[in-house]
């Protein structure tokens, strides 16, 4: 795959993936069409030499893998990792508000969202649904609107002459988003207008809605930026960014060595679930696939856990340590922390570094001030879970956690050749 395709592509992977569920459904197309076999895991698996599967856990995390030639308990996995999820503001299940005519929708705050940015945005909704069907059949379903249907609108400056000094936001009364006016009287229930958009999608007619997931999102497509074009801005490129090198990177390889790539829902709450990265998706995946010689075969591997980086911002230059500053569209970013909130350790470290330089593409690497406190990734999770060499890397960017994010349109694609090598490579170590 050339840049200016790898990007374009990207810009398509990002806006049909407005949901971890959406993400995961956009990676199971393109796995399907390279010939990958599903995995269901309440079914009994056989897995043969130099073949490709997938495994779904709850819709939102995936775990695809290539078998290789080589046994995988002395030949090792080549392993990368990224998460499906991104800071948003997502339904509460009683949502609707009714004030002043105004239709409304209570939002819960999901992650550390950066709120400020998420005022005076066109906001679309989607997400997953489950609901009885015309049969009486309970199942799951996704949703997108697709267009802007949702506001939330700032308070005028005339009415808060302290906004640009002293503005605050309360998570509770300044975010539900205004959706249609309606007499204060209306019974209409977001469950109905729900019911309307799942028929108006796939023709699925809805007897009842059971439950739902959902979130809103960022309605403006993904676009690159600047003079000449050197950036790119979409939402959710913290992480989905990470899935889809980690993706093209798998299909890419030559498939002769074993290589897996995981992406996991809720890092950004802290992973604790049955399809997070402190759960057992993984260790389960590579249990059923390694057998008895599992402990063996990750003493031969090495997991690059992929989520991106703090870019030096060029009006807050002194909230990075002046040596350890990334630089957009300078290369990936190896992120270092001695107090283990990164995985990196000068082995893994290494490796990048040496096939990096192999193919000739640059590289940064990233310390937090001291004086800060620094974030962290599903790298020390998966470590510690699995034992396995880990390296935290990812692409530099501006805007962290804010409805809409900035990377250099150079570093994703300096990413995948690098982590597409590293699935190909026979010799890890």
């Amino acid at each position: 795959m050339e840049h200016a395709e790898f990007n374009k592509d990207l810009l398509t992977f990002l806006d049909a993936s407005p949901t971890p569920w959406h993400g995961v459904a956009t990676m199971k197309k393109r796995l399907d069409a390279a010939g990958f076999e599903a995995l269901d895991e309440r079914e009994d698996w056989s897995l043969a030499a130099n073949r490709g599967y997938y495994v779904i856990r709850n819709g939102s995390s995936i775990v695809a893998f290539r078998t290789g030639q080589r046994d995988v308990t002395t030949a090792g996995i080549r392993m990368v990792g990224a998460h499906t999820d991104s800071p948003c503001l997502k339904v509460k299940p009683n949502p609707e508000l009714r004030r002043k005519g105004f239709f409304q929708l209570g939002v819960e705050v999901y992650g550390g969202v950066l709120l400020n940015p998420w005022f005076d945005r066109d906001l679309s909704l989607a997400g997953r649904v489950t609901v009885q069907d015309e049969d009486g059949t309970v199942r799951d379903t996704l949703v997108d609107f697709r267009k802007p249907v949702a506001f939330i609108p700032s308070l005028a400056i005339h009415l808060d002459r302290e906004a640009n000094s002293n503005r605050t936001v309360n998570a509770q009364t300044d975010l539900p988003p205004v959706m249609m006016q309606r007499p204060d009287n209306d019974s209409t229930r977001f469950t109905d207008v729900l019911s309307e958009q799942i028929a108006a999608e796939s023709g699925l007619k809805v007897r009842k809605v059971l439950g739902y997931e959902l979130s809103f999102y960022d309605a403006q497509a993904a676009s690159f930026v600047g003079l000449r074009e050197e950036f790119i801005a979409s939402a959710r490129l913290d992480n989905l960014l990470s899935c889809y090198i980690g993706l093209q990177a798998l299909l890419s390889a030559s498939g002769d060595e074993a290589a897996l790539l995981v992406c996991n829902d809720h890092e950004e709450v802290g992973s604790m679930s049955a399809e997070g990265a402190q759960g057992p998706f993984l260790s389960a995946v590579l249990e059923r696939w390694c057998g008895a010689g599992k402990a063996r075969a990750v003493a031969h591997s090495m997991m690059v856990s992929a989520d991106n980086a703090h870019g030096v911002h060029p009006n807050y230059i002194d909230r990075h340590d002046e040596n350890h500053g990334p630089i957009l569209n300078q290369g990936p970013v190896i992120k270092v922390n001695h107090n283990q909130r990164y995985a990196t350790n000068s082995r893994s470290a290494a490796v990048y570094r040496h096939i990096s330089d192999e193919l000739g593409l640059p590289h940064q690497t990233f310390s937090v001030r001291s004086d800060m406190g620094c974030g962290s990734t599903i790298g020390p999770l998966t470590a510690a879970n699995l034992g396995v060499t880990t390296l935290d890397i990812g692409v530099p960017q501006f805007g962290m956690h804010s409805i809409r994010e900035m990377i250099g349109a150079g570093d994703g694609f300096t990413l995948y050749r690098v982590l597409t090598e590293f699935m190909q490579r026979k010799a890890i170590f």
